[in-house]
């Protein structure tokens, strides 16, 4: 397997919720929001020293125990080959695997969620569905079909998911992250993340001053109007489970 792991968190207890996880991340991304903070993986992938698979893998062995699953992340994972062979050797252990994608692969979406290799999906949702718009926060030209029809596959997919967006203030207004959550209407779970000005793709990122934590809560009360659960990135849930 050619595949290169370029970040591997051995645990965490925050990352999803309700269980403990290793997080890996790869490399490349074929969006380039300018809030972004994975800049060398979106970058400069080849600068960052590559994390040997089986190192990786023998480590979340030990540990399979008390682990309840991975996480894969990126980058956007669902352009890499390998990414099913990666997975299977983590199912393989009886773990279960998350997925974190930005849904624009939504064939590879599909073809996961159908040979039933990931157990729960996050998806970031970058703005409202509109021409233009999401082109802006997202750095490049997206499709809105391939969006539209990421969300729709996830949905209906029976798995546990989670819809989540980057608030930044340069980008996104209250009336926009409204919108956003009309659009995926009924979702089990939406989360909202503040942005955070370090280490960003784009360097005039680093001067825009985020929203406060009232402002954020207030855009999930009204967000929550929509969806079945929005809630503030690190803040105490009522509901851990997706379903």
């Amino acid at each position: 397997m050619s595949l290169a792991i370029k970040g591997f968190v051995e645990s965490s207890l925050i990352e999803w919720e309700g269980n403990i996880v290793a997080i890996l991340f790869l490399p490349h991304c074929n969006m380039r929001c300018p809030y972004c903070h994975a800049t060398h993986l979106v970058k400069k992938p080849n600068e960052l020293e590559s994390i040997p698979l089986e190192a990786v893998a023998r480590s979340i062995e030990k540990k399979k125990d008390w682990l309840d699953g991975v996480v894969i992340s990126g980058g956007e994972p669902t352009f890499h080959d390998d990414l099913d062979e990666l997975i299977a050797i983590f199912k393989n252990m009886g773990l279960k695997v998350r997925l974190d994608t930005n849904g624009t692969n939504p064939d590879r979406i599909e073809d996961l969620i159908q040979r039933e290799l990931i157990d729960c999906i996050a998806m970031d949702i970058k703005a409202p569905l509109r021409d233009g718009k999401y082109n802006d926060v997202g750095g490049v030209l997206c499709s809105l079909p391939d969006l539209e029809r990421s969300i729709k596959l996830i949905m209906e997919s029976g798995l546990e998911y989670e819809f989540r967006t980057t608030v930044c203030p340069t980008f996104l207004t209250k009336a926009d992250v409204v919108e956003i959550a009309q659009s995926i209407a009924g979702a089990s779970r939406y989360i909202l993340q503040s942005f955070r000005p370090t280490n960003c793709l784009d360097k005039s990122m680093f001067d825009v001053v985020p929203y406060s934590e009232d402002e954020i809560r207030d855009f999930a009360e009204s967000a929550r109007k929509f969806v079945k659960n929005c809630h503030v990135r690190g803040e105490e849930v009522k509901a851990l489970s997706c379903n």
